[in-house]
């Protein structure tokens, strides 16, 4: 008789964005390793995430147990990345890993027509490789400077463009939840964020996002 095999659902699981570069606490690494067959394989990206396959009728218990052990957990595929980050080297609070965390909390796991990679990094050193990812955060001293299309890899890689500098916090987390609306709306399906840039022109991307 054949067995029919469960179907699974992969996630994008990590510990969250911490002080010091952190990835994930030993409750944290014990429970994913619950789920973890011995034949299988665990991705780890540069987006500090780690690909896990969970069987779909498992799905909500495992988030949940996930969740309560402080594992933020997101789709993969056509989704904003989580941000990014530097190690926060100078300490929490100066390089503003509460803003890292507001806006990570506020953008990742929405849906876009390609995956979205933001970062982030608490001063000009840009640890975090803002510069080189679709949408880039560097904070200077009380204020946030945000950069867009940057591309890492292949022939055309390119350098982030300075999108809009000197933004307060809460100027930081409007324009860049405009930025990825227009995207939404706009871009073709399957369209990478800095060919869309390209496409619709990076001044006609400030004007629809009132930057």
């Amino acid at each position: 008789m054949e067995v029919t095999k469960e179907k699974t659902i992969k996630l994008a699981v990590n510990g969250g964005i911490k002080y010091g570069g952190a990835i994930l606490t030993a409750p944290q690494l014990m429970t994913i390793a619950k789920y973890i067959k011995e034949d299988s394989e665990v991705e780890l990206t540069t987006f500090q995430q780690l690909y896990i396959d969970v069987v779909e009728s498992q799905l909500d218990s495992v988030k949940a147990e996930f969740e309560r052990v402080g594992l933020s957990v997101y789709p993969v595929g056509g989704f904003v990345k989580s941000l990014r980050t530097c190690g926060f080297c100078k300490g929490e609070e100066e390089e503003g890993m509460p803003v890292a965390i507001e806006l990570n909390k506020r953008i990742a796991g929405k849906e876009v027509p390609w995956p979205l990679r933001p970062a982030y990094t608490g001063c000009p050193n840009a640890c975090g490789e803002p510069l080189i990812n679709d949408i880039g955060v560097i904070k200077r001293r009380d204020y946030y400077d945000l950069y867009i299309g940057g591309k890492a890899t292949g022939e055309d890689a390119r350098t982030a463009l300075l999108f809009k500098e000197g933004l307060t916090p809460e100027e930081l987390f409007t324009t860049v939840e405009k930025l990825i609306e227009v995207y939404q709306q706009n871009a073709k399906k399957r369209e990478a964020f800095w060919k869309f840039i390209k496409r619709f022109g990076f001044e006609e991307i400030k004007e629809a996002v009132g930057a």
